[in-house]
């Protein structure tokens, strides 16, 4: 009964590690663009609404690699997806914190 328990519970990590890995890479870019939107609002660099535009561009990828993760697998073409995703959303924070428009 013992063997069956961990053997199973041994299943179970090596079957969940693959996903947590994979999205590593992405949850840490994740939070340095969350970091750079927090930064460009408190600075003011970001009006309310770009700073709310921004916020939700990341949850959508949140939402996406979430959802590729369900399976328990990111495959290939969905890391290249959110990747390409998180490029997107970079290029707009940037765009948007260098635009001179001010909250002030």
């Amino acid at each position: 009964m013992k063997r069956i328990v961990l053997g199973a519970l041994g299943l179970l990590m090596a079957t969940s590690m693959p996903g947590l890995a994979q999205t590593y890479r992405a949850d840490s870019r994740d939070a340095r663009q969350n970091h750079r939107i927090v930064r460009g609002a408190v600075n003011g660099e970001l009006t309310g609404r770009e700073a709310r535009q921004l916020a939700r561009q990341q949850h959508r990828i949140d939402r996406t690699r979430a959802r590729a993760a369900r399976d328990g697998v990111i495959t290939r073409a969905e890391r290249r997806e959110i990747a390409r995703q998180q490029d997107r959303a970079s290029r707009n924070i940037h765009r948007k914190t260098h635009n001179n428009r001010t909250a002030y």
